[in-house]
């Protein structure tokens, strides 16, 4: 896969492209994903990216002449996501597919809703049923728990998720936190600039000066984070003109202190800071979180930690 861009961009200072529905997730991209689990399910095959007919089982059992028609149904309520993923599986492995998608990305689905329908050969439901199921149940999964943590948070700070995701599938999960209402962080190290403690401690100079440093390397067009661990260190990231000031494994009641104090300190200065809350927190001590002045708070769990949407697919043999 080329190097993917931020899901629709914002990396320019203050834009806001990170939030909201997302744009559909270009095609080659999908194609890529789809092609490589397929081949880890179904082998590889000669001038293609798979092997189609790889599965053994169906090969033996039902009749090549068969024809299926599957429904894709929710077993549990939560949020949709990768509904194009898991009918893209279906497309990659033979065109000979019909679908009717019933729900889109972002929806809020019922027990028992139906989702989809995908009719055409038998072997070919049955060669792409487990894949298509792994990435829209992954995706629906991390969805319903951005909702789930967009709603604990009240409106009071923008939930946000980090680079904690599944190595090559993380335009993916980025793509199923938007549709749940939550926002998108940096997309990877190359976007914009998150200077950690690792990064100040290695660098053997203060703050103030590194952020700086880093502003006049990067421009005005990307935006700066800075990791703070005490009060001085972002009072230090805000002089040296940082955008975002993380303010990590801080307690709650300590931020309903701190934030105050910071945000005169910016203003006092012309600068507009927003101020971000992460580490230790879930769905326990959220809404403290959210209610302690930060306007963003970022979670690890969003992608790495979210159980997957239960969802089935269920085939019935056609004439």
């Amino acid at each position: 896969m080329s190097r993917p861009a931020p899901i629709d961009g914002g990396t320019v200072r203050g834009r806001s492209a990170r939030r909201g529905p997302p744009s559909a997730l270009p095609v080659a991209w999908i194609d890529e994903l789809v092609d490589a689990a397929l081949r880890e399910d179904l082998g590889a095959a000669s001038g293609r990216a798979f092997d189609p007919r790889g599965d053994v089982t169906t090969a033996a059992c039902v009749p090549e002449a068969c024809r299926a028609r599957g429904t894709l149904l929710a077993k549990q309520a939560g949020r949709l996501a990768g509904i194009d993923v898991f009918c893209r599986v279906f497309e990659r492995i033979t065109p000979d597919v019909e679908i009717e998608r019933a729900a889109r990305d972002g929806d809020v689905l019922c027990v028992g809703q139906r989702v989809a329908n995908v009719s055409g050969q038998a072997w070919a439901l049955l060669a792409g049923e487990r894949t298509a199921l792994n990435f829209v149940q992954r995706m629906s999964g991390i969805a319903t728990r951005a909702a789930a943590w967009v709603e604990l948070a009240g409106g009071r700070a923008r939930i946000l998720d980090t680079r904690k995701t599944t190595p090559g599938l993380r335009a993916l999960e980025k793509y199923a936190v938007r549709c749940g209402g939550a926002e998108n962080h940096r997309f990877a190290l190359y976007d914009e600039v998150l200077v950690k403690d690792n990064h100040v401690d290695l660098a053997g100079r203060p703050i103030g000066e590194l952020v700086s440093q880093v502003r006049a390397r990067v421009g005005d067009q990307m935006r700066i984070v800075c990791e703070a661990r005490t009060e001085e260190e972002a009072r230090a990231a805000i002089d040296g003109g940082a955008d975002v000031v993380l303010l990590d494994n801080f307690p709650a009641d300590r931020l309903r202190a701190l934030v105050p104090r910071l945000s005169a300190h910016a203003r006092a200065r012309g600068r507009g800071v927003e101020f971000e809350a992460s580490g230790g927190i879930d769905e326990g001590n959220l809404r403290a979180y959210a209610e302690s002045g930060v306007e963003r708070i970022s979670i690890g769990a969003l992608t790495h930690s979210a159980p997957a949407l239960d969802l089935s697919f269920k085939l019935e043999r056609q004439a």
